[in-house]
């Protein structure tokens, strides 16, 4: 089974090159677009965001999951043309994306319940919105996410066929549980925000609340759902074409790489002076790009 799954790179470049040269141009693009925002974000949030809130910390994480992701990307192409045989390496790459995968929806899905007690459970979360209570929690995510993805492949590499519907189980856990929290939590802060004397924040910042557990939802269903419909597809009917297996699995793939390239829209909702500060960063940039075109043409008068 992990022999099969390592060499689908190879098989789609065989049987569909086509697709295979456009889809590798499209994972071209989300690096070079995914690691750029993800990396002014990391900025942002870093060196230029003063309070460190739990919200703040979730997404550093995820910003960093995101530059991962992106960087693996170009890694994929790399070892196709000079280790396509080499299953360590092919290893050592699934492992590492997966895992940043997985950390890429648990982070989403803390940003989102943080934000519904931020703006419902105000005084009854109180005790649990702190710096230290959130990184003890992304400490948690990275292990986790790393000891369920390596049991994952561990069993597909040493049980193969007989477990795979244990290894199903274990993946789309990992998918499912998060979607049910933000739908839950999604629609309570709705409820919510339709019975303003039960809410003490703004209408301008439930209403911010509001759209960033709409854009989680969004990417969740983009970007992650394809991937586990298809392998929830697959334990039904294992017999399914090998070549529509094959398509479906590297389109659903390269959707959940497009995550990196979403996520940044997320960052516009968690903190207010996000946009501002992105806004002030390029302006500062033109600014010294025309005061240096000004310097230039008195010298040259």
């Amino acid at each position: 089974l992990f022999s099969k799954f390592i060499h689908q790179d190879a098989e789609l470049s065989t049987e569909f090159y086509n697709l295979w040269i456009v889809l590798m141009v499209v994972n071209a693009i989300i690096f070079l677009v995914g690691v750029v925002l993800n990396s002014l974000a990391l900025y942002v949030f870093c060196f230029r965001t003063k309070t460190k809130t739990t919200s703040v910390i979730y997404t550093i994480n995820l910003i960093v999951t995101d530059l991962l992701v992106g960087f693996s990307l170009p890694v994929r192409i790399i070892m196709f043309y000079s280790a396509g045989d080499c299953q360590h390496c092919s290893l050592i790459h699934i492992f590492g994306y997966f895992v940043n995968m997985y950390c890429s929806i648990l982070f989403l899905t803390c940003i989102c319940v943080d934000r519904y007690l931020a703006i419902v459970q105000v005084e009854a979360s109180r005790k649990w919105r702190n710096p230290t209570c959130a990184k003890g929690i992304c400490v948690f995510i990275w292990i986790f996410a790393t000891v369920v993805t390596f049991s994952i492949l561990t069993m597909a590499i040493q049980f193969a066929e007989c477990c795979l519907s244990k290894i199903l189980v274990l993946m789309v856990c990992e998918y499912f549980f998060p979607l049910i929290i933000i739908i839950f939590f999604t629609t309570r802060i709705m409820c919510a925000l339709s019975k303003p004397s039960l809410m003490h924040q703004s209408r301008e910042r439930r209403m911010r609340a509001v759209q960033l557990l709409i854009t989680v939802l969004i990417i969740f269903m983009i970007c992650f759902t394809p991937f586990h419909v298809r392998q929830v597809a697959i334990s039904i009917n294992p017999d399914m074409p090998h070549n529509v297996s094959l398509l479906v699995y590297h389109v659903t793939v390269t959707l959940s790489s497009l995550n990196s390239c979403m996520d940044p829209i997320v960052y516009c909702f968690v903190t207010n002076n996000f946009q501002s500060t992105m806004k002030n960063i390029f302006r500062k940039t033109e600014l010294e790009q025309t005061n240096v075109d000004i310097l230039g043409m008195n010298k040259n008068s």
